[in-house]
């Protein structure tokens, strides 16, 4: 693909006769037919220019395959309207009424460009009781606070006056669709995007018979708030009615109101768009747009890429060929881009080409996306964002949602209105211990919850694991919780656990052997005894294909599901203590002691160390870590794919666990002493630390929680488990309950927000949920729930 899409852009610049490089690009605006069965042989000077749009329009003939007009169009569009006055213009009565009306006659009109308006019948059969909306006058006020904003002048007979409503109504994004012969039908599918509320008008056409009399209000601002502008309020609100079907009433409110939502200009440059009508769209972008010309070239080439690659998905090679020498090779000064776009002609079908091109194709959504992409050259004040009334909202609802310490619902009608400011009350907050397995004889030091959320995993120092199922009752005084396995093969103490990705395959690790059990059967089914010392971390990977292994041998493992080495990582500079996997596949995040640097040439072809200032320590300082050592702790992110180095991190304490977003963007790392770590993967930075909890001396584990991983859960060395608020490092609770000992680990349920579980030293682990509806006024006799989590549902052996 390389040679034929380099061959291509020689033909786009064809080098001059002596061979040298063309330093200055010269006008060729002899545009070369291309016949599909000849050579194509484009003359030898063909260094093109940068030539305006306007005037490439004018002197370049578009192939027959591509829409144009011609340059008398053209210029008539460009001509109704000065570019200054983005005004809606109206047709005079004498053209609206029919011919064998007795009204009286209209002066002519200066303007090249008229619109219907609406014409409502009276249902009576009196041909002289017919009733016609009366003409809107959209020329801008003389006086007024601003002479830039779109008004409808109020008329001598304002309290007869109706709105001027447009024959073919469409609910969809800042549109009013144009009045066209060939739309007369109304338009039901543009670009994949099918308009609310079309299916209630009758042959597209809104009726209106009440007239509407235009209200006069003091001041600009919107009540006595200085800052919102009443206008820009009106129109939103112009804009949100159209966009949910509201045709007549949107109508309504402009006569009403006097304010436009657009001019007629931007409405015909987006049916442009979405029509495929290139040429009257570059005409018309000139007059919309306020930015540089850096800028406006920038729009005229993202129009011209869209039609590019719709001819080339039409088959239509030699059109597309066309628009790429003429229209984008002039426009662009990237010789890759270019490179880029002339090798999606070897694409060999519409899919490989949408493929190749990250592009949904023209019966996608990607003529909205140009629209939305356009908007960035035009001013808001006339072409306003689509659905930004929704935006606005949807800030709204993010701001809320992130100052809402305790918020633990989904982003839905249910839990945001807009009568009242979100909060989410404490008591719904999983801080009560509904539940207490009790069945392990020494310490457990890791939990781990199936995909299903139904059933949970225990590692313990007793050589055991075990599978419970935890019922899924809402209330916890009716839900069963029981010990489903006990998985005893183990030789040594139990350390890392991981579920396969359909809950059928549980790996267990002790010491540095490896255990795949059947979760149907409770049976061991493999055993794979590759590492040479404790095998510290197990994680399935996110597309279940198989799972890694990670040990303190400083070796990394690739198995498939049925326990087959398939990759060896070996050479890993530390002795790894904990890894994981991004959820999208595309990074593996391991942090380890004991770091030594291997100078090999193989590891400097892999990837790039970074070795940024270690972070302040707990005291605020930034000193060297063993008194100006090289750091031993490490954390080393790799790329899955090619096992390269992205970043080598060092740190000036040790590093015990780590847990991934599921937006693949950071990486909750617990860091000895007393500290938990939120890292930014894309970054490369520490973006926020948690304080409060204790570690020195064990293995403590941490996670993210609740709706979006609001949270962030850590055990302790001091009893207790530590949540805090993940976007404001605010620390919410400090749970007691657990025994002598240190908690050393927690799990979020992946299906259930308001439950999590911890395991401690004290041979127990602890489900956490909200105090129970039977507890709300007081203590269940039943079921014994306090705060400190002692009694209820104690399973013991």
């Amino acid at each position: 693909m390389e040679g034929g899409s380099l061959s291509i852009l020689n033909y786009i610049y064809a080098s001059d006769a002596g061979g040298a490089t063309c330093q200055s690009k010269q006008p060729n605006n002899q545009l070369v037919t291309i016949d599909p069965i000849t050579r194509l042989d484009f003359a030898q000077d063909a260094c093109p220019t940068r030539q305006d749009p306007a005037s490439r329009l004018e002197s370049t003939t578009e192939p027959s395959q591509i829409t144009a007009t011609s340059s008398t169009s053209r210029q008539s569009i460009l001509q109704t309207q000065p570019p200054t006055s983005l005004v809606p213009s109206t047709r005079p009565r004498a053209l609206v009424e029919d011919s064998d009306g007795d009204a009286p006659p209209a002066a002519p009109s200066d303007s090249a460009r008229v619109y219907k308006r609406q014409r409502v019948v009276s249902q009576t059969t009196n041909a002289s009781s017919s009733t016609f909306l009366s003409a809107i006058d959209r020329t801008p006020r003389t006086q007024g606070p601003s002479t830039d904003k779109m008004y409808i002048s109020r008329s001598d007979k304002a309290s007869t006056s109706s709105p001027s409503i447009n024959p073919i109504t469409e609910a969809g994004p800042s549109s009013i669709t144009l009045d066209k012969a060939s739309r007369s039908n109304g338009i039901t599918s543009i670009n994949g995007f099918k308009p609310n509320g079309s299916s209630s008008m009758s042959n597209g056409v809104s009726k209106h018979s009440s007239s509407v009399a235009r209200v006069s209000l003091p001041g600009t601002t919107l009540y006595d708030d200085p800052y919102v502008d009443r206008e820009e309020f009106v129109r939103l609100v112009i804009q949100s009615l159209r966009d949910v079907g509201y045709i007549e009433s949107a109508a309504t409110l402009e006569a009403e109101s006097g304010y436009s939502l657009e001019a007629p200009e931007v409405t015909e440059f987006r049916q442009y768009i979405l029509n495929a009508d290139w040429a009257n769209a570059e005409s018309l972008l000139a007059h919309l747009t306020a930015a540089d010309e850096e800028a406006t070239w920038e729009a005229h080439f993202l129009i011209g890429r869209q039609k590019y690659l719709e001819l080339l998905e039409a088959r239509k090679t030699t059109a597309a060929l066309q628009v790429l020498r003429n229209e984008l090779a002039p426009l662009s000064t990237n010789p890759e881009q270019l490179h880029a776009l002339s090798s999606l002609i070897m694409c060999s079908d519409p899919e490989d080409l949408r493929r190749h091109a990250s592009w949904d194709g023209a019966s996608g959504t990607s003529r909205r996306t140009l629209l939305s992409e356009l908007q960035h050259f035009i001013p808001s004040t006339t072409m306003i964002p689509s659905r930004r009334l929704t935006a606005l909202l949807t800030q709204s609802r993010y701001y809320q949602r992130e100052h809402c310490l305790y918020h633990n619902a989904p982003m839905n009608a249910a839990s945001f209105s807009l009568f009242s400011d979100h909060h989410c009350d404490r008591e719904d907050f999983p801080c009560v211990t509904t539940t207490v397995l009790d069945v392990h004889t020494d310490e457990v030091w890791n939990v781990a919850w199936s995909h299903d959320g139904l059933r949970l995993a225990s590692a313990s120092k007793d050589k055991t694991a075990i599978i419970w199922r935890i019922g899924s009752d809402a209330e916890p005084s009716s839900r069963e919780c029981v010990v489903e396995f006990t998985l005893r093969e183990h030789p040594f103490p139990v350390g890392a656990l991981a579920w396969s990705l359909d809950d059928s395959v549980l790996a267990t690790s002790a010491d540095q052997l490896i255990l795949l059990w059947d979760t149907k059967t409770g049976k061991c089914i493999h055993t794979l005894d590759s590492h040479s010392e404790t095998v510290s971390a197990l994680v399935w990977l996110p597309d279940g294909s198989g799972f890694m292994s990670a040990s303190l041998d400083r070796k990394i493992f690739s198995w498939d599901m049925a326990g087959k080495l398939r990759d060896d990582w070996s050479g890993v500079p530390i002795r790894v203590t904990d890894m994981a996997v991004t959820p999208d596949m595309t990074r593996l995040v391991t942090v380890g002691m004991d770091y030594i640097a291997i100078p090999t040439t193989a590891d400097a072809s892999r990837g790039v160390s970074r070795e940024p200032t270690p972070p302040p320590t707990s005291n605020g300082s930034s000193t060297a870590v063993n008194g100006g050592r090289q750091s031993e702790n490490r954390m080393i992110i790799y790329d899955l794919k090619s096992k390269a180095i992205e970043l080598s991190l060092p740190t000036d304490g040790e590093l015990t666990s780590v847990k991934i977003s599921e937006d693949s963007q950071f990486a909750l790392i617990n860091h000895a002493p007393d500290e938990v770590h939120l890292w930014d993967l894309n970054e490369g930075r520490l973006a926020r630390k948690f304080t409060g909890q204790h570690q020195g001396h064990h293995v403590i584990r941490s996670c993210f929680g609740g709706v979006d991983g609001n949270f962030v859960v850590s055990g302790s060395e001091d009893r207790n488990v530590y949540v805090w608020h993940r976007d404001t490092g605010v620390l919410l609770e400090i749970l007691p309950g657990h025994g002598v000992g240190s908690v050393n680990s927690v799990a979020w349920n992946p299906r259930n927000e308001r439950m999590f579980a911890s395991c401690s030293d004290d041979f127990t682990i602890r489900i956490w949920e909200p105090l129970p509806q039977s507890a709300s006024g007081g203590l269940s006799t039943s079921g014994d729930v306090g705060r400190n989590g002692k009694g209820k549902g104690k399973v013991q052996s």
